[in-house]
């Protein structure tokens, strides 16, 4: 890796994905350029054109369906979920329509088909703005196609580089090679993007929402440090910084599957996963259990509700894993971000406060019904350790109701998600009923700060660190622990060694996270006592800001900086 000269310069992000890594950047190539507007000639066949439209969209689909099928885990959902937006006749036929009654060009029409859908989806806001940029690395890929223009995407190299992008489209992200991808740049995306959450299970330093003031000084061959826990990027590095990164990233840190405190105090170490591959994985990394099992990835690139069969056959997958182990999952979690054909309705005004997860029962009890059968089902024939959670539960009333039903079906360990703040303030009346509740973080923070968690503008509202949710993660240990209940957290917020130490100190007994982050959550929890993480978790909450809270909890860690953490 060559140096220049030049005075190393510091530049600044949203560090969401930890790690200090090296290397010359490697700039996206720009987009498409839009089509200009021009009309068919006289002797085009306007039915052949719009032939020409359906299968460019088929051909993307099937191309990417190709490359979802040797992706892996969070990946794989996010190439499979761009297809159905490549197969979607909405954007088809609107481009259709304006080859035949304004004879615009392919290219164009298509170009005009997927602003108007992109325009529809960003006033829906949530998840659904969110989708914008699915709709437009879409609309490239078509317009590539149809044009014989080079398909977008990530530069190839034959050394490992760093990204530096506007923005990746889910598509790209799922298909970033670790091997050659030391880390990425962004100048826009937040805290809890799509981007942001495949890079921490890729384990992929990143750094997002610099701005393009910050992107547009990185320049390709440029050799840059990138501190993805800091968010600093620093452009010529010295020679003993890159020395001290290299030596950082040849050590390898395991998990032995034995979480505790340094006076041993057990924290149970768990995983996030979706499917039967990510729970083998996390099997593999040591986790001690599953914290969160994401089902609404068996229902996502389905028309219809799965039957009760596929379902069994789904949560065996994940359940055979951990045998004698304890698997948290969750029931559906539709709406909102996730939206489902066959359940949620996309035309809600705002679907973050609409019917989504627990709610969906109010109008249609039976998907709820069939998957508690199917997961009975599948416990029965396994020997994990099933414990069962509602998404969304607001009130006593729904934690009494869903838990009778679980149990109702046979599953004897039953509790709830604490996502919305009346949860927590009411903790210690809704855990009469529920036998246990996992803190989702980055909803609980959506609704306290009232801010949408997926919009990068305010990304430094999205934070766990945040002390008022700091303050009702703590309300709600505090209600579970008059009725002895535990209480873990699977948010992003589990991931951060810092904040872990934080939460064990709010009284939190586990903490669920992508598999990545097992060692490194480890090694700091057993460079500290209980004690310490009741005194930091006292610092946190009364801090005045996020800024201060986490600021104040580092500098009293300084295992972080050795760990480059």
């Amino acid at each position: 890796m060559a140096l220049s000269d030049a005075t190393p310069t510091s530049l600044t992000g949203i560090g969401v994905s930890p790690g200090l890594v090296a290397g010359p950047v490697a700039r996206m190539a720009p987009g498409i350029i839009e089509p200009e507007i021009a009309t068919l000639e006289p002797s085009k066949d306007l039915e052949e054109e719009c032939d020409r439209v359906a299968a460019a969209a088929q051909r993307v689909k099937k191309n990417l369906e190709l490359s979802a099928a040797q992706a892996k885990g969070e990946g794989r959902t996010l190439l499979e979920t761009t297809a159905q937006m490549a197969a979607d006749p909405t954007l088809t036929s609107s481009a259709q329509a304006m080859i035949r009654e304004r004879r615009l060009v392919p290219e164009r029409a298509v170009w005009e088909a997927a602003g108007t859908l992109a325009a529809m989806l960003k006033s829906l806001g949530g998840y659904m703005a969110e989708r914008t940029r699915d709709v437009a690395d879409v609309r490239d890929r078509i317009v590539a196609v149809l044009t014989d223009a080079p398909m977008p995407g990530i530069p190839v190299l034959p050394e490992p580089f760093v990204l530096v992008a506007e923005d990746l489209a889910p598509a790209d992200t799922a298909l970033l090679d670790p091997e050659k991808v030391v880390a990425f740049i962004t100048s826009e995306g937040g805290p809890t993007s799509h981007t942001a959450i495949l890079a921490r299970a890729l384990g992929m330093p990143a750094i997002v929402g610099t701005g393009s003031e910050v992107t547009d000084q990185l320049h390709d061959g440029d050799i840059v440090l990138v501190d993805g826990t800091k968010g600093q990027i620093t452009v010529s590095p010295s020679e003993e910084a890159l020395r001290r990164a290299k030596e950082l990233a040849s050590r390898v840190r395991v998990f032995r599957g034995d979480g505790a405190t340094k006076d041993g105090r057990e924290v149970q170490l768990l995983a996030n996963v979706g499917d039967a591959a990510g729970a083998r994985s996390a099997a593999a990394a040591g986790a001690m259990g599953v914290g969160l099992f994401r089902t609404e990835f068996c229902f996502l690139d389905q028309p219809e509700e799965p039957t009760i069969e596929a379902q069994i056959e789904a949560y065996k997958g994940v359940l055979e894993a951990f045998p004698g182990k304890k698997v948290v999952v969750r029931t559906l979690d539709a709406g909102a971000d996730k939206p489902l054909p066959f359940l949620t309705d996309a035309t809600e005004a705002n679907p973050a406060l609409g019917v989504r997860a627990y709610r969906t029962t109010r109008r249609d009890p039976e998907v709820l019904e069939h998957q508690l059968q199917a997961l009975a089902k599948a416990e029965a024939v396994t020997d994990a350790k099933v414990w069962v959670m509602a998404p969304m539960i607001s009130t006593k009333d729904e934690a009494k109701a869903f838990t009778d039903q679980a149990r109702a079906h046979g599953l004897k360990i039953a509790g709830m998600m604490i996502e919305v703040p009346s949860a927590a303030l009411m903790a210690d009346k809704l855990f009469e009923h529920a036998d246990f509740a996992s803190i989702g973080t980055n909803d609980l923070t959506q609704y306290v700060m009232a801010a949408d968690r997926l919009l990068s503008s305010l990304a430094d509202l999205s934070t766990g660190w945040q002390p008022a949710v700091l303050r009702l993660i703590k309300t709600a240990c505090d209600g579970a622990a008059v009725h002895g209940r535990p209480v873990g957290v699977c948010g992003e917020a589990a991931a951060d060694p810092a904040l872990a130490v934080v939460l064990v100190g709010l009284g939190v007994a586990s903490l669920s996270m992508t598999a990545r982050a097992l060692p490194d959550v480890d090694a700091v929890l057993k460079s500290v006592t209980f004690e310490d993480c009741q005194r930091l978790a006292g610092l946190a909450t009364s801090a005045g800001t996020a800024e201060e809270a986490r600021n104040t909890v580092r500098a009293e860690l300084p295992i972080l900086e050795e760990l480059a953490l």
